[in-house]
């Protein structure tokens, strides 16, 4: 199993890293902007990542199924599930900061195995497979070992949805605590966590392309990842990353 998910890992790394170069050459061009039925935007630069991504799967496991953020699910017949965010933070990228993402996982039945996380325009690439380690542009990374929120970097990319969500109280409870608080968002904020450079990041609002790349990034990395009410998933609509030692402390504040 080891060498079949090294293979995928492999795959997913180089599939992402193809979508990213897509994705650079509308970068930072005041590329047009369109916005989609729940009025969040895309641009080309995402459909183009996307098409990309969707053939290179198409044509190297015909019986996967895929489902992408801009043009929906294929089913499959293998068991196994590619899912694709060609652009993670197109709000970033369309204002030309370069925190976005091309993420890619891949679920088999209903646990991420592998998960690629591409940053295009800082040429970093966070992926894991499972039982294999996370890697940081190649090199093995792992969570930091702060032990207390009181010593702790915590992220969010976006507060007021916080508020929205009904999550604002436990949120301040958190944030008071923690050393720093600071807007890197949308996946690189869970990859700082991954990587050690910050112990807690926290998503209210997300979809299963946002997280499915990260179920595996953190974990293999020695952190959690799991929604707002603690269960270990990618389809819990939300999303909070902590490297660990500082999660009960976290969710403790969270759920007061």
């Amino acid at each position: 199993m080891s060498s079949e998910f090294r293979a995928l890992l492999d795959f997913a790394s180089e599939a992402a890293w193809q979508a990213g170069r897509i994705t650079l050459r509308y970068y930072q061009t005041g590329v047009a902007v369109e916005a989609k039925a729940d009025d969040s935007p895309v641009t080309i630069a995402d459909r183009e990542a996307e098409n990309l991504l969707r053939g290179l799967i198409q044509r190297t496991f015909p019986d996967d199924g895929i489902v992408g953020e801009e043009w929906g699910e294929i089913p499959g017949r293998s068991g196994r599930r590619w899912i694709v965010d060609p652009i993670d933070g197109t709000k970033s990228f369309i204002h030309g900061v370069p925190l976005y993402a091309v993420l890619i996982g891949l679920e088999i039945g209903e646990t991420c195995v592998v998960g690629a996380a591409n940053f295009p325009a800082l040429n970093e690439m966070v992926c894991a497979a499972k039982g294999l380690g996370c890697f940081w542009n190649g090199r093995r990374a792992s969570v930091s070992n702060v032990s207390r929120l009181s010593d702790a970097l915590l992220l969010t990319t976006d507060v007021p949805n916080i508020y929205r969500a009904g999550y604002g109280p436990g949120y301040d409870r958190a944030s008071a605590v923690a050393r720093l608080r600071r807007g890197w968002g949308d996946a690189y904020g869970h990859a700082l966590v991954a990587t050690g450079r910050a112990e807690v990041m926290l998503d209210p609002i997300m979809d299963i392309w946002d997280c499915a790349a990260l179920v595996p990034i953190l974990l293999e990395a020695g952190g959690t990842f799991t929604d707002w009410k603690g269960n270990p998933t990618a389809r819990g609509r939300s999303a909070i990353s902590t490297n660990g030692k500082v999660y009960e402390e976290v969710m403790g504040l969270l759920r007061q």
